[in-house]
């Protein structure tokens, strides 16, 4: 699936950019489903790590809100786990940065300031709290409503 897009934000309130949501390469593109995290701390690292040496999630007897829970320990403290999937008709995505190659300064003067590239996809996402079980009134559960809604008035 290929597209463009344009982000809102900014001073002016419009700043231009694109999102290519196709893969580089027929090939190229990496299914990370039943791997993507959503931990409930910040990380302040931004490159490769040995993770799974640490991160090591396993699945619970435990149901919560008819969720199956999965447990974790990070840097000691327990965490609660579920998976839930990306609603049909959807994909998550894993974004890079594009640097603009040189000649192209133009389109930063025209107003693009960001270029997107797709590296990965996922059709699902674990998310994990620390202090309470997970629910089906998470946030994260919750948003994945909006698109009914979005789907309703489109």
């Amino acid at each position: 699936m290929d597209g463009e897009g344009a982000s809102s934000g900014g001073i002016d309130g419009m700043v231009k950019g694109k999102i290519a949501l196709g893969p580089r390469e027929a090939s190229a593109s990496v299914d990370l489903t039943d791997r993507v995290h959503l931990l409930p701390c910040v990380i302040k690292h931004d490159g490769a790590c040995p993770v799974s040496q640490y991160f090591k999630p396993r699945k619970s007897d435990m149901v919560a809100d008819g969720l199956t829970v999965e447990e974790a320990f990070f840097r000691g403290r327990k965490l609660h786990g579920v998976t839930v999937p990306i609603p049909n008709g959807y994909r998550g995505y894993v974004l890079e940065k594009k640097k603009i190659k040189e000649g192209r300064c133009s389109e930063v003067a025209e107003g693009e300031a960001n270029n997107w590239a797709s590296r990965a996809e996922f059709q699902n996402i674990t998310y994990w709290n620390h202090d309470i079980l997970p629910s089906k009134h998470d946030p994260i559960v919750r948003s994945f409503h909006w698109f009914a809604v979005s789907d309703a008035v489109s």
